[in-house]
C-alpha cells in the first residue's frame, strides 16, 4: 500500500480544549476526501467546530489552517496567545476503506504542535492507529506556544499521513508495529513484531539507490543498546529485504565473540537478508547507546566498536565512527544517547563491543638467584597490553603465592614496559617467585642444605651403634697431613714452573 501523502501545514494559533475519540464503527464518506494508498486511506475535515481549521485545497490535498488566511474561521479570529497550551480535538478523520487492516500514523518535525488521538500522540509509527474495514480515527491537535512570539509560525511546513495495510493476525499483535512510505523513492515498509526485530522491506527502487530502513530504537541490549536505522548504499536490485534480531548475548545458536584483543561484548545483531553482497555497495549500521548506561560501565564512547562474524566463525573488527554532538544536534537525535555508525561491505552477525586493554607478562628475570637473609633481590617482569585500548593496571610480584611488591604501569596498545621489583626476604629458603600468576625463578634465602645438614650430623651422633659405626670394625683411617689438596695443586704447579724453568736454562745456548 503506498502512503505518505504531504500536505501544507500553515501557522497553527489557536485555542481550544477536548478529548480525542477513535471510533470503531463502520464509517461512510460524505463529501470530498483526500485520498491515497489505491483509494484506501480517506482524509476529510472532521464534522463540529474544530473542522473549520481543516479543509481540502485546490489539490484535493487535506490542510490544516489555524491562522486568518483559513477561509473558514472568522475574520477577527487571532489565534493563539503566546505562551499558552492549547488543545482541540477532532480537526480531521482518517478512514480506511479497503477489506483487511491498517495502521495509521503521522509524522512531522514541529516541536509545538502534537498531532493527537484517542488522548494519546499519533506521531511516529510506534504509535500508530490500526483500523479495520471502514473504520475512522478522528485526529486533533496539542499545541504549546510558550516561548513563542506573537504572529510566528508553529509547527513544520507539511506533515505527512502513513499507513499500511495488515492481515488479522498482524494486526492482532499488540507489540507489532509498521511504517510503510512512498514519497517518490523506494516503497518501505518496517514491521517490528518485537522490541528486538525488525522486519525491512524495500521495493520500486532505482538501480544506485539508497535505502534507509529506520529501526527507531530497536533493541539490542534492552534500551541500552540500540539499533537505529540500516542505510543499503548503491543498490542493484528493484527490491530489497533484511530481518533484524538484537539480543545481550550471542543470537540463535551463534557463538560469542572472541578476538585477540579480548574486546567486551555489549549486543549482538543478527542480519538475514536476500540479496547478493555485490549487488550492494555498503551498509551503514547506525546504533546508539544511553550516556548513563556507558558512564555505570565505565565504557569511553571512543572504544565501542563493530564486530562482524565472518563465515569461517571469526571476529573482524568494522570502524566505527562516534557521531559528532553539532551533527546530533542539526539530526535532531535524542542528546541524551551516545550515536554511533559503521560501514561494511558484507553482512552476517554483528557484534557491538567495547576495546579494553590486555596485559600479559612476555618475559621475568631474578636477579641474583640467591641472598644472604636480609638482602634484596630485584624481578624485572616485560609487560605488553596486547588488548584495543589504552589502560592502566597494578602488577604484583608474589612469592610462594603471597604479595610482596606491586607497581603500577600504564600501556598503550601494543606497546611495553619492563617493571623492577625490589623485595627483601628476611626468613631462610627457597621462595616460587611470580609476577601476576607468570614464574619468575626461584629465589633461594641463606643455606638451607647447611642447616639441615648440620642437623643430620647431629642425628647421626644419637643415633643406634649401627648408624655410629659401632660394630667394631674401625674402617680406614686417615692420616693427618698438613698438605689438603688444594695445596697440593698449588705446590705442584710450583714444581712444574721450576722445571720448566730449568728446561729453558738447559735449552739456552753456553756462552
Amino acid at each position: 500500500m503506498p502512503t505518505a501523502r504531504r500536505t501544507l501545514f500553515l501557522a497553527l494559533i489557536l485555542v481550544a480544549a477536548g478529548s480525542l475519540i477513535l471510533t470503531t464503527g463502520a464509517a461512510v464518506l460524505d463529501g470530498p476526501a483526500d485520498t491515497f494508498a489505491d483509494d484506501d486511506i480517506a482524509v476529510q475535515p472532521a464534522d463540529g467546530p474544530n473542522g473549520d481549521y481543516a479543509y481540502l485545497n485546490d489539490d484535493d490535498e487535506i490542510v490544516v489552517d489555524v491562522s486568518a488566511s483559513n477561509p473558514n474561521l472568522p475574520a477577527d479570529f487571532e489565534g493563539v496567545n503566546p505562551d499558552a497550551l492549547a488543545s482541540a480535538d477532532g480537526v480531521f478523520t482518517i478512514t480506511y476503506t479497503g477489506d483487511e487492516y491498517a495502521r495509521v500514523w503521522i509524522e512531522h518535525g514541529g516541536e509545538n504542535v502534537t498531532f493527537v488521538t484517542d488522548g494519546g500522540s499519533i506521531e511516529g509509527k510506534a504509535n500508530n492507529a490500526t483500523l479495520g474495514p471502514n473504520q475512522t480515527v478522528a485526529v486533533g491537535l496539542e499545541i504549546d506556544a510558550r516561548g513563542a512570539a506573537a504572529g510566528t509560525q508553529l509547527g513544520a511546513d507539511e506533515f505527512s499521513i502513513n499507513a499500511t495495510s495488515v492481515g488479522p493476525d498482524d494486526a492482532s499483535m499488540m507489540d507489532a508495529s509498521t511504517r510503510q512510505t512512498n514519497d517518490g523513492g523506494p516503497s518501505i515498509t518496517v514491521t517490528a513484531p518485537s522490541a528486538d526485530r525488525r522486519e525491512f522491506d524495500a521495493s520500486d527502487v532505482d538501480r544506485g539507490d539508497t535505502v534507509r530502513f529506520e529501526a527507531d530504537g530497536m533493541h539490542l541490549d534492552g534500551g541500552n543498546v540500540t539499533l537505529d536505522r540500516l542505510d543499503v548504499e548503491g543498490v542493484r536490485n528493484e527490491r530489497v529485504e533484511v530481518n533484524a534480531v538484537g539480543s545481550p548475548g550471542p543470537v540463535g545458536n551463534g557463538s560469542a565473540l572472541t578476538a585477540p584483543t579480548t574486546p567486551r561484548s555489549m549486543a549482538y545483531l543478527a542480519l538475514d537478508y536476500d540479496f547478493e553482497p555485490a549487488d550492494v555497495d555498503a551498509m551503514t549500521i547506525r546504533f546508539s547507546a544511553d550516556s548513563d548506561h556507558l558512564n555505570s560501565t565505565d565504557t569511553d564512547p571512543e572504544n565501542v566498536t563493530l564486530y562482524r562474524q565472518t563465515d569461517a566463525g571469526d571476529w573482524e573488527e568494522k570502524p566505527v565512527e562516534v557521531v559528532d554532538d553539532d551533527v546530533v544536534r542539526i539530526l535532531g537525535l535524542p542528546e541524551d544517547r551516545v550515536h554511533f555508525r559503521a560501514t561494511t561491505t558484507e553482512f552476517s552477525t554483528f557484534a557491538v563491543a567495547e576495546r579494553v586493554p590486555r596485559f600479559d607478562v612476555t618475559e621475568t628475570a631474578l636477579d641474583p638467584a640467591a641472598i644472604d637473609p636480609g638482602d634484596e633481590a630485584t624481578v624485572r617482569a616485560t609487560l605488553r597490553n596486547g588488548g584495543g585500548a589504552a589502560g592502566e593496571r597494578t602488577v604484583a610480584l608474589t612469592a610462594d603465592g603471597d604479595p610482596v611488591a606491586n607497581e603500577t604501569v600504564a600501556l598503550a596498545p601494543n606497546e611495553t614496559a619492563t617493571v623492577a621489583f625490589a623485595s627483601a626476604f628476611e626468613t631462610a629458603g627457597e621462595y616460587d617467585l611470580a609476577v601476576d600468576g607468570t614464574d619468575a625463578g626461584t629465589l633461594l634465602v641463606g643455606d638451607p642444605a647447611s642447616d639441615e645438614g648440620s642437623a643430620d650430623n647431629a642425628d647421626a651422633g644419637t643415633g643406634s651403634s649401627e648408624d655410629a659405626g659401632g660394630s667394631g670394625d674401625p674402617g680406614p683411617t686417615e692420616e693427618p697431613s698438613g698438605i689438603d689438596f688444594v695445596e697440593l695443586g698449588g705446590v705442584l704447579a710450583l714444581v712444574a714452573l721450576v722445571l720448566a724453568t730449568i728446561a729453558l736454562v738447559r735449552r739456552a745456548p753456553r756462552s
